[in-house]
């Protein structure tokens, strides 16, 4: 995945027509379209395809199985054109090390530390710590932490060296791009900021410039 704008969109647009707009309104902008299960439902899993003709897609299912089901997972969203896919580290180890065989070379891992929302307060974060250490014995390229705790980013990024992180959060749930790349993210996800917004292309824009300003 390209480091350039460090911006990643969340598209969680469920209109099949007005997602792909928006995609087409941000390529060449953002570093990836990152997509969740209301798009693929509402649009079909070829969506993936689709949207990775604008940008790499990061599927974003935060898959929290047993390995064989997270294995078939894996193995259909890079089939289907995906560069990386999101899962949740809490499943185990051996869940994790099956998702990044699945990947192999094709795609990357990224492994869910902490959740952005009030509630990642209640579970996750208190084990997050236990969750990235155990992720890096396993071999995950990455890991997704909040952008609504920045502390919660240092906290992750002295546990996991340079692997990338990921940080969700910035724009509705109120956390700060510049906060969150301060904080030692890599990249940070917008989702409603911009698909609401009645131009997203100058909003993404704008968070570009913020995220330039503290680089």
């Amino acid at each position: 995945m390209r480091k350039s704008s460090r911006l990643i969109l969340a598209l969680d647009e469920t209109d099949k027509s007005k997602a792909l707009a928006i995609a087409g309104s941000v390529a060449g902008l953002v570093d990836a379209i990152k997509i969740n299960w209301p798009l693929v439902l509402s649009a079909g899993p070829e969506i993936i395809t689709e949207l990775s003709k604008f940008s790499d897609v990061i599927c974003d299912f935060k898959v929290a199985d047993i390995p064989n089901t997270v294995h078939l997972i894996v193995e259909g969203s890079v089939n289907r054109g995906a560069a990386a896919v999101i899962v949740h580290a809490f499943p185990g180890s051996d869940s994790l090390e099956e998702a990044v065989k699945t990947a192999g070379d094709r795609a990357v891992i990224y492994a869910v530390t902490e959740m952005s929302h009030p509630g990642g307060k209640e579970f996750t974060a208190p084990n997050a710590e236990a969750l990235a250490q155990m992720g890096v014995r396993c071999g995950v390229a990455g890991f997704i932490a909040p952008a609504t705790r920045p502390e919660r980013i240092a906290a992750i990024r002295k546990i996991i060296g340079d692997r990338e992180i990921l940080s969700p959060g910035v724009g509705a749930q109120g956390g700060s791009a510049a906060d969150a790349i301060k904080a030692g993210a890599d990249y940070v996800i917008v989702g409603r900021a911009i698909y609401k917004a009645e131009n997203p292309r100058a909003v993404a824009e704008q968070i570009c410039k913020e995220i330039q300003s503290v680089l």
